[in-house]
């Protein structure tokens, strides 16, 4: 597909260096030449210097001939422009970041009057995924997929699991239930695990079922399954704004300290039942005098990843159980996974997702949907999420006469709104949701998983 990615900030370069892993052909605008020059030296891409809302540049990178384009500079007015001019000098589909809150509200109305087939919200996005973990504690990761149905969640083996020094079968033979571990990772080693694969502690693992399932599973392994009541929010950024909507209705008690006075009076405006503080969250008479870590939950959400971490730190010095910092910059995260600090928040991961999951259903328009994908284990295997139609080349035929490709699981299955783990009798038919667990297939179509 020929794809135009405008805006080369941090997002937009991740966006392109994913696309070229995916063989697109891309081109890149911005203003900044530095920008272009980095990314020119760096990926197989072609550079076009000036401003994406411009028709003059966007005809020069070839918006005609355009299958996508992707506005994700910093500026939402400039991605929208960018999008409508786009459209109507000829690009078939278009994708706009648009982080303001009051377009986000707008979105039905921007999809229909200015023909944008997709808005990315990085920061609403990033708050649902938080709510995901709250509502999980102790999971260092939650995804979804089939609109809620099946859930994935990650979390370390411990010596009190069970799990611990038995393989998979005699496990579930001992403990009946209906979770598939569907990936794990021993240091470097990623492994897509069978029936004989024995979990050691320490191992990262993913798990995937029903909600339910899953946390009957963690409940009797002994995890913490209670619900998060009282939440610390360092920083009054838009994030925490989508958050607090996201789970004011739970019961929790939200506490968010900011810096900013005029942020202040807006977040207790729009959030009455919040309590607002305005002072420096670094600032450890504060944080005793208001008693910021007398909670279940200190999420870290300033614009800044050195202060974001030094706080997620003191909260989990502080015996905060759930620590959650938000992170921009890939070394920082690798930093802070050496600090057993295990969940990340990364709105820039969680937008390539998005996009990538929106890049290859446009690509497999003709066979079975990608309806989600989610990036796992540092990117190292993915999850990806299919509607089976009749393009589908296998449908009613059991899963143990299908030659299937190394290195992936067909890890659950949604048949007429009921989710299941499948066996090798289980059978794919027209309109199920397929979720498959494989090591970085770039899998485009269900049908990509066969040899």
């Amino acid at each position: 597909m020929k794809i135009i990615i405008v805006g080369i900030g941090k997002v937009g370069y991740a966006i392109a260096e994913q696309m070229a892993g995916e063989k697109h052909d891309l081109t890149l605008i911005d203003l900044n030449p530095d920008a272009l020059e980095r990314a020119g030296d760096s990926l197989d891409v072609m550079c076009v210097e000036g401003n994406g809302a411009s028709a003059s540049v966007l005809l020069r990178a070839g918006v005609r001939e355009a299958n996508l384009i992707i506005a994700v500079s910093e500026n939402d007015e400039a991605n929208l422009i960018c999008c409508l001019m786009a459209k109507k000098l000829g690009a078939k589909h278009t994708v706009a970041r648009v982080r303001n809150p009051e377009y986000f509200r707008d979105a039905p109305i921007l999809r229909r009057e200015i023909g944008l087939d997709m808005i990315i919200n990085p920061e609403f996005a990033s708050a649902q995924e938080i709510a995901r973990i709250l509502r999980v504690p102790a999971a260092f990761s939650v995804e979804s997929f089939a609109r809620g149905l099946v859930e994935l969640i990650g979390f370390q083996i411990t010596a009190t699991d069970g799990f611990a020094g038995k393989t998979l079968l005699e496990y579930n033979r001992q403990n009946p239930n209906n979770l598939l571990l569907c990936a794990a990772k021993r240091g470097a080693e990623v492994i897509v695990p069978d029936g004989s694969f024995v979990p050691q502690v320490g191992d990262k693992v993913y798990a995937i079922g029903t909600p339910t399932e899953t946390l009957r599973v963690l409940r009797s392994m002994g995890r913490p399954v209670t619900p998060i009541r009282r939440v610390s929010i360092l920083g009054g950024s838009r994030i925490s704004l989508y958050l607090s909507w996201e789970i004011e209705n739970t019961g929790a008690h939200l506490t968010i300290v900011e810096q900013n006075e005029e942020k202040c009076l807006t977040l207790a405006e729009k959030l009455p039942k919040a309590s607002v503080i305005h002072g420096d969250g670094t600032d450890h008479e504060l944080l005793e005098a208001e008693n910021i870590f007398d909670c279940d939950a200190f999420i870290a959400l300033t614009g800044r990843d050195e202060e974001n971490l030094l706080m997620a730190l003191t909260a989990q010095r502080a015996g905060v159980k759930k620590v959650l910092p938000k992170m921009s910059r890939p070394s920082y995260i690798d930093l802070v996974q050496q600090t057993g600090i295990e969940t990340i928040i990364s709105p820039k991961d969680i937008t390539v997702n998005q996009i990538s999951s929106y890049v290859r259903a446009l690509a497999n328009s003709q066979g079975s949907a990608v309806e989600g994908l989610h990036k796992i284990l540092g990117g190292t295997m993915e999850a990806v999420e299919f509607t089976a139609t009749n393009a589908t080349h296998f449908l009613d035929t059991p899963l143990r006469d299908l030659q299937l490709r190394k290195g992936l699981l067909v890890a659950a299955i949604v048949h007429e709104g009921k989710a299941f783990i499948p066996s090798g009798d289980s059978e794919i038919h027209a309109g199920d949701h397929v979720v498959i667990v494989a090591k970085s297939l770039f899998l485009q179509d269900l049908n990509d998983i066969l040899e």
